[in-house]
């Protein structure tokens, strides 16, 4: 294979399923050796099957990111099984959409949601940071999402959660210029992913769609409905409206296989005609 992806090292967190199992079999497929981690023994099982039946070389590793040592154990076992940690994929996240006054049936799943898509990422950066230095070389991929564009209502922690993971990917890409890329991918909204299952009141989604809101809600129906125009499902059609997983998690690889001096230091990826405003 000719693609610099070949033979790279890449663990992925999140990896027993939606965008983590997608970037895993794709990254395998273009020749990377894939360390698959998530506390869904059940998915992991799946992801590395998936990739080592197609010929593909995978391991798999139980690992809560919201522990350090978990994922101090997740990169020793990626150095342990290929000798070296070429990319790490922070994926691995929860969307618990609530408004502050559902504090009452949210504040569990908020403070996961920061154990989780802040405390995660940090605990993936640093856990890879020594051996890429050591290395000489590096690439950090942290999915991050635009709720951390600008605060909304409905989103408070959410969104305080993705623009630390923005903050963290910067402040680490300074720092480490020249020895560990770093990648932050904004994901719009990607309703198959099954990320929806964590949100807590629904109606806070608003604040994503703010002025768009009847517009969206009305095209979410016709959907749901059967009814939506041929051309709002159809991502040949610029009028395509609700992104699909495997369109995102191709921009993912793409950003990781690039060669070593080129950095795609951040990308939004959004379906053309969606109606979110953020």
């Amino acid at each position: 294979m000719n693609e610099p992806i070949n033979d790279r090292v890449v663990v992925v967190t999140g990896a027993g399923g939606g965008f983590g199992q997608l970037i895993s079999q794709k990254c395998a497929a273009l020749g990377a050796k894939v360390v698959c981690a998530d506390i869904n023994d059940e998915g992991l099982e799946q992801t590395v099957a998936a990739i080592t039946n197609a010929g593909g070389h995978a391991v798999s590793q139980n690992t809560d990111v919201a522990s350090y040592s978990d994922m101090q154990r997740l990169a020793k076992k990626a150095v342990d099984e290929f000798g070296a940690i070429d990319v790490m994929v922070n994926n691995a996240g929860t969307m618990p959409l609530a408004f502050f006054s559902d504090h009452a049936a949210a504040m569990d799943a908020w403070s996961r949601c920061i154990d989780i898509n802040i405390k995660g990422v940090l605990h993936g950066i640093a856990a890879v940071y020594d051996q890429m230095i050591k290395q000489g070389r590096g690439h950090v991929v942290n999915i991050s999402s635009i709720y951390g564009n600008f605060p909304v209502e409905g989103a408070g922690v959410y969104g305080a959660s993705k623009s630390a993971v923005n903050f963290l990917s910067d402040s680490l890409r300074v720092e480490a210029q020249g020895r560990i890329k770093v990648t932050i991918v904004r994901p719009t909204g990607v309703p198959a992913t099954g990320l929806a299952g964590s949100v807590i009141n629904a109606e806070a989604s608003v604040g994503i769609m703010g002025q768009k809101t009847e517009t969206v809600l009305m095209k979410y129906e016709e959907i749901m409905s059967g009814q939506a125009p041929a051309e709002t499902m159809d991502k040949e059609d610029i009028a395509y409206f609700s992104l699909d997983p495997d369109s995102l998690t191709d921009q993912v690889v793409y950003a990781i296989n690039q060669p070593w001096g080129v950095s795609i230091a951040e990308v939004t990826v959004r379906a053309s005609g969606e109606g979110f405003v953020l």
